[in-house]
Parts: C-alpha cells; sequence; structure tokens
C-alpha cells in the first residue's frame, strides 16, 4: 500500500498572500475595548500577557525577515527555533507600550510583503531546515510564520476578552 502524498504547493498561494497582507486586520476586533491593564495583565499561570504575545509578534517579524534573507543567500541554513527567552533583541519590544508595539509590527508586516511579493518564483523553493520540521521551502516557512502568528492571535484574543466574561 502506498502512501498518499499532496501535491507540491505552488510558490505563492494567493491564500497565503492574503493572510499575509490581512491577518493582522483582526487585532481591531481582537483589542477592541482592552486597556493597557487587561492587555498587560498575566494569567493566573504566569504565562505572557497579551502585550507579550503582541511583543513577541513584533520581534518575530524581524527574526522571520532575517531568516528569509539567510534562506535567500544560504544553502539549507539551518534555523533553530525561536525562543524569546534566549533572544537579546526581544527585551527592548517587551519594554514598548502597546500602541508602539502594533505601529512598529505594522511597519514590518509592510516590508515584509513587500519582500515575498518581489521574489521570484524559483526562490519559494529555497529551504531552510528547522529543528523539528526538518527541511522546508521557504513557501512553507510563510506558512508557518502565519500559524505561529494565529495561535498568539488566538491567545490574545482570550486574554483581552477574560475580564469581559459575564460572571
Amino acid at each position: 500500500m502506498s502512501e498518499a502524498r499532496y501535491n507540491s504547493q505552488p510558490a505563492l498561494t494567493e491564500s497565503t498572500l492574503v493572510r499575509l497582507r490581512t491577518q493582522l486586520d483582526s487585532l481591531d476586533a481582537i483589542l477592541a475595548g482592552a486597556n493597557e491593564g487587561t492587555l498587560g495583565r498575566r494569567p493566573a499561570d504566569g504565562k505572557w500577557s497579551a502585550r507579550e504575545h503582541l511583543a513577541h509578534l513584533g520581534r518575530y517579524h524581524e527574526v522571520f525577515l532575517e531568516r528569509l534573507d539567510r534562506m535567500l543567500s544560504e544553502d539549507r541554513p539551518q534555523l533553530g527555533r525561536y525562543r524569546t527567552e534566549d533572544d537579546p533583541g526581544a527585551g527592548a519590544w517587551f519594554r514598548l507600550p502597546t500602541r508602539e508595539v502594533i505601529e512598529r509590527m505594522r511597519k514590518l508586516r509592510v516590508r515584509l510583503v513587500e519582500r515575498v511579493t518581489k521574489l521570484r518564483p524559483d526562490e519559494f523553493d529555497r529551504i531552510g531546515v528547522h529543528p523539528a520540521f526538518g527541511e522546508m521551502t521557504l513557501g512553507l516557512w510563510l506558512e508557518f510564520f502565519l500559524v505561529h502568528e494565529g495561535h498568539h492571535l488566538y491567545a490574545i484574543l482570550k486574554l483581552a476578552r477574560e475580564e469581559k466574561k459575564p460572571s
């Protein structure tokens, strides 16, 4: 019995590009009515606050742009797991007020979209090696970026809405 295989992904799907351009638009709805106190409050389990999740996403935009450059300039670069705790550049993001984090992140997103839309189709086949997921094309790295971001947007929604639960 042969294993079913999925078709290879085109260089850049319309879906990926639309999500890359619009996924952060959800922040307006997610953060509607939340204040700095709510966004800065850590949950009882001590995990990140909504503002810290936002800061992580902002910093990860910078990290992803660096990874994109490496995949385009190096042959199969080893791209280790990104751990905020090990990143000396993350602290500056975590000290920013929420509004500044969002403004900077949106500017970085514009840069990322511009960078991606200027790539040649064959460049989406460039490989970066992830320690858990192995070799991934640049196109798959974009999907990974968006799924990772979606996970944090969900966490932000939960944390921003905690105060609004009916008693």
